[in-house]
């Protein structure tokens, strides 16, 4: 097939083109030549066997489940590609990660203005910030070339999300006083939109007192945390909570509420219990029972419902992820374990059980270890755990009134969903494939099927951030149609 190079291609259309492609995880080359197609086998020109269905035709998440899924395409509702960031970069060695940062958030058609503090000039300078944002990187709260209109104000409002990365101990302490005396705090005090916080610092820093009451007041005041990590520092030997968050952990945050702005109150006055993360069966002390979950989607849900105003609970197996900001996370072990925090967490207007619960427990864990014997391997005898998603579907009394569950499949997806859906007596199966070669378990990518009642919703290949963010916006409109 002979190649084509498309010319003189105005920008509109280029950074149309640039997002729809990183929407469905293709190269810009690929995208075009699907929609050539696409468009070549709507006027015809392609016979059966070669025409291809448009990406936009697979159906999107709807308000209410359409049973003909050719009959609409739900509006998008993720972060509008003229969608304004200003990214307030701080004075730590983790402002290196605010360049690729910018270059994320462009990607996905993210407007980006950037502030360094003289602090994080020492690391990076403006003109590296400037290039990779295609704007101008802003230092000094006294530019006349800026102040003329009073620019900080102008910075300040004309930002639909400001993101402080990175959020040292001397920055978040001066957001928390109030102080104005350069140009980030200033922007910060005449600010009129969400603030999303990645602080980074020395664990020490971080566990100091006098952070931990700033951070107690930056929360009170409504700014929203990502991170920090654990990990390794920047300092030789030193390690512990205070790594920033990575460039894609904000990205994903980002959207979420860039996404969520008009929405912010859909949830308000909701209860959702979220399940998240693997469970543990101990078979003595030091082994177990459990499965490669990350923990990653049923976060990625308690994020977004709280984003959207809920009051959130999280329920969580063990797992290595942050908890998410504005969310009250319960930790469990075992099955039952989760079991009991669910039953305390009702009631409850929505379940959601993305878990992946150990199905069996051994009956007697043994209290030593087990030690290898020329008898060979022990014989487990393994029983059954509580099924919690069908124990709160079942319930008579106190059911919330939306429960959905989760069908972590190898073959057969749907079939095996629609199956789950009628025996678990839940209203809503999200379907995926966890197969080796998914990549699903562990992996920032997922594909869902959506099986309700009234049919099954194949929903297209995107991060788990923006699946949260699907569920949860489908969660409200769906619990504005249901009676009190």
């Amino acid at each position: 097939m002979a190649s084509i190079t498309i010319r003189r291609l105005d920008e509109a259309a280029k950074r149309h083109l640039r997002l729809r492609a990183a929407r469905h995880g293709r190269s810009m080359e690929d995208e075009a030549r699907i929609i050539l197609s696409s468009a070549a086998a709507a006027d015809g020109a392609l016979g059966p066997s070669t025409q291809q269905a448009p990406p936009d035709s697979v159906p999107r998440p709807s308000p209410l489940p359409r049973e003909d899924h050719s009959a609409g395409v739900r509006e998008d509702r993720s972060a509008r590609a003229d969608s304004r960031v200003l990214l307030i970069v701080g004075g730590g060695i983790a402002a290196y990660k605010s360049l690729d940062l910018i270059r994320r958030l462009r990607e996905r058609g993210i407007l980006v203005r950037c502030i360094l503090t003289r602090a994080a000039q020492e690391f990076i300078t403006a003109l590296s910030a400037g290039a990779l944002s295609g704007e101008r990187a802003y230092t000094d709260l006294f530019d006349p070339a800026v102040e003329l209109d009073v620019g900080h104000i102008r910075l300040a409002r004309e930002a639909d999300l400001i993101v402080v990365a990175p959020a040292t101990a001397d920055l978040m302490a001066k957001m928390a006083a109030g102080s104005a005396d350069d140009l980030a705090s200033a922007v910060m005090l005449a600010r009129d939109c969400r603030v999303l916080l990645a602080p980074a610092m020395n664990p020490s820093m971080w566990a100091h007192p006098a952070t931990r009451r700033n951070l107690a007041t930056l929360t009170d005041d409504g700014v929203i945390l990502i991170g920090p990590n654990a990990g390794e520092m920047a300092e030789a030997r030193e390690a512990g909570i205070g790594r920033m968050a990575e460039p894609h952990e904000i990205v994903a945050a980002a959207l979420t509420l860039l996404a969520s702005a008009g929405r912010d109150n859909a949830l308000a006055g909701r209860r959702v219990v979220v399940t998240s993360g693997p469970t543990r069966e101990p078979i003595d002390p030091v082994r177990y029972i459990a499965n490669r979950s990350s923990g990653k989607q049923g976060h990625a849900i308690a994020a977004a419902a709280a984003a959207l105003g809920a009051e959130v609970i999280l329920v969580s197996g063990p797992a290595t992820l942050p908890d998410p900001t504005g969310v009250t996370t319960v930790k469990v072990e075992t099955a039952r374990d989760m079991l009991a925090a669910v039953t305390r967490a009702l009631p409850a207007d929505v379940a959601v059980f993305a878990a992946a619960v150990a199905d069996w427990r051994v009956e007697e864990p043994n209290a030593n270890k087990i030690k290898k014997t020329q008898r060979g391997p022990p014989k487990l005898g393994l029983i059954e755990n509580p099924d919690i998603l069908a124990t709160v579907a079942h319930m008579t009394r106190g059911r919330p009134r939306l429960v959905i569950g989760f069908a972590a499949e190898t073959e057969r997806m749907v079939e095996h969903a629609k199956a789950k859906l009628a025996r678990k007596g839940c209203d809503w199966i999200l379907a995926n494939d966890v197969s080796a070669d998914s990549g699903v378990m562990g992996g920032d990518i997922n594909t869902v099927h959506l099986v309700t009642a009234e049919g099954v919703e194949s929903w297209p290949p995107q991060s788990k951030e923006e699946v949260a963010r699907a569920l949860v916006e489908r969660i409200a409109d769906a619990l504005v149609g249901m009676r009190a």
